[in-house]
């Protein structure tokens, strides 16, 4: 197992992190709304597919 001393640790750390691409203000900006857009949308189809399985429960409970 190679060692490298703290010293190249840290050039070799700040190396990598300069080839980072950060994204831009306006791609965080629109990334994040497409996040909130998509959570709505799951939320409501999960609503939705709860509210068909407890009035299909209920129905067929309803049965007995």
């Amino acid at each position: 197992m190679a060692t490298t001393n703290p010293l190249q640790f840290l050039q070799q750390v700040r190396a990598e992190v300069s080839k980072v691409v950060w994204p831009s203000r306006r791609e965080v900006v629109i990334t994040s709304i497409m996040v909130f857009v998509m959570a709505i949308i799951t939320a409501i189809f999960f609503f939705f597919v709860d509210w068909l399985i407890r009035i299909g429960l209920q129905n067929l409970l309803g049965m007995f």
